[in-house]
């Protein structure tokens, strides 16, 4: 019977400790490694300088569906980072949405969502991505309850 009280109170303590582990990361967002931090440059790479804006290429990301539709950042100032922290470019007040939930970047001429280990996931399309995803102009990015898109 002792045995059953202390495996019962271990179980207890494991689920205490994992429900505010899930609290902190969603209340003070993911740790990010120092590879993938914004301004991080890995080493052996050189800063590559902005590139002006191609005719017919997106000039910005905003937000279409959700509780903040119209909200706006420019490509110019990216990597833009999504989320309801007080650092996103685009500061969204979704329920569903993580501290620093996705990042935009460019790539060239290309323009590239990743999650950056969500809860909920950040979708492209109506597919759930795991690593860096081409985006193009119109395509709905999804983010909890909210829907962003690279425009002209």
């Amino acid at each position: 019977m002792f045995l059953i009280r202390v495996a019962f109170l271990a179980v207890l303590w494991i689920f205490v400790l994992s429900a505010i582990s899930v609290i902190r990361s969603d209340m003070f967002g993911a740790r990010v490694p120092e590879t993938l931090r914004e301004g991080a440059v890995p080493s052996g790479r050189k800063r590559s300088k902005p590139t002006k804006a191609r005719r017919g290429s997106p000039t910005h990301l905003i937000v279409t569906g959700g509780e903040n539709s119209g909200a706006r950042a420019e490509l110019a100032d990216a990597p833009l980072l999504i989320g309801r922290g007080s650092d996103a470019a685009i500061k969204l007040d979704d329920d569903y949405v993580s501290t620093r939930h996705a990042r935009v970047a460019s790539s060239g001429d290309e323009w590239f969502v990743e999650d950056l280990g969500s809860t909920n996931g950040t979708y492209v399309g109506a597919a759930r991505i795991t690593q860096p995803t081409t985006v193009g102009l119109g395509v709905q990015i999804r983010v909890g309850k909210t829907i962003l898109e690279l425009r002209k």
